[in-house]
């Protein structure tokens, strides 16, 4: 799919996600990159083949801890 030199990286490589982006809709949470992935503003993925790749967000400070209010 892509004409870039060098070229994006496949759908099916682990850096799939720095591949360039072909429209951006930031309104309806999407944006679809050059090897035809769907990267969805939950870090969610649909590849071109059809497979779900499952929302993976960084943990970041605080992430997974418990906040109790008073």
């Amino acid at each position: 799919m892509c004409q870039h030199q060098p070229p994006c990286p496949t759908a099916d490589s682990a850096d799939r996600e720095s591949a360039r982006l072909v429209a951006h809709h930031p309104e309806q949470g999407w944006s679809l990159l050059c090897n035809g992935v769907l990267l969805f503003e939950d870090t969610g993925e649909l590849l071109p083949d059809g497979k779900i790749i499952a929302p993976h967000r960084p943990m970041g400070a605080g992430a997974g801890r418990v906040v109790t209010a008073a």
